[in-house]
């Protein structure tokens, strides 16, 4: 079946709850979206205003103090607001991405070579169960080890091989701070249900964004070669 363009247009926007305000409470549209971008702190805000009914800005700023929903580095590497759940579901599905575009963006490349990354993420883990910081005082506290390394590429790879959520005030409406961060365990606890596939990540995909193809799939996730998941 080959669909217009108007009926293509359709389905993705009702899909993604912009044809008409939808009674989803804000975690199910949260979840329902596999995600919200969420580089810009506040564009959450005006994307479940724009989608749900009588959505107000407490309500989310109750879901990250409350510790239901969280802001991560996820899909391209870019920063979403997702669900405590989808938050320790999503980042092992993309996990091996980071790293590799980590090991290959040439701002960092040159100064991490002979620099052991799982040292650093086991390092950087115990100071941030220890305490949430800021991006400078955790390249800071990690340069002490690897002196040989700039601070801020120190945090860039803690960032990149940990699950760092950061913590509130940040993004809470009308107030906000500076980012912090800790590690997912630390703020949410241990996950205790099942791994997410790659083939259940595609199927929700498709339920918030089809109709798609591999390669749409492919550039809203960073991820590559999904044509043998699609098919």
């Amino acid at each position: 079946m080959t669909l217009s363009l108007r009926a293509l247009n359709r389905a993705t926007l009702a899909r993604q709850l912009l044809l008409q305000r939808s009674g989803m409470t804000p975690l199910e549209a949260i979840e329902h979206l596999v995600g919200m971008q969420a580089q810009a702190p506040f564009a959450p805000y005006y994307g479940l205003w724009s989608r749900l009914q009588r959505f107000t800005g407490a309500e989310l700023s109750g879901l990250l103090t409350d510790r239901r929903a969280v802001r991560i580095v996820l899909m391209r590497g870019t920063i979403h607001l997702v669900t405590a759940a989808d938050c320790h579901r999503l980042r092992p599905v993309v996990q091996p991405m980071l790293e590799r575009s980590l090991l290959m963006n040439t701002t960092y490349r040159d100064a991490l070579a002979g620099v052991d990354l799982s040292a650093v993420a086991d390092a950087a883990s115990v100071l941030l169960q220890a305490e949430p910081l800021t991006p400078g005082e955790l390249g800071t506290r990690l340069a002490e080890r690897w002196p040989g390394c700039p601070p801020a590429t120190l945090a860039t790879a803690a960032r990149s091989m940990l699950p760092l959520v950061q913590v509130p005030p940040r993004a809470l409406w009308q107030r906000s701070g500076q980012v912090r961060l800790t590690t997912a365990t630390a703020w949410l606890g241990r996950h205790r249900g099942k791994p997410l596939t790659i083939d259940k990540l595609m199927l929700r995909y498709l339920a918030a964004f089809g109709p798609a193809t591999a390669a749409d799939a492919q550039i809203w996730s960073g991820l590559n070669r999904l044509g043998e998941v699609f098919d």
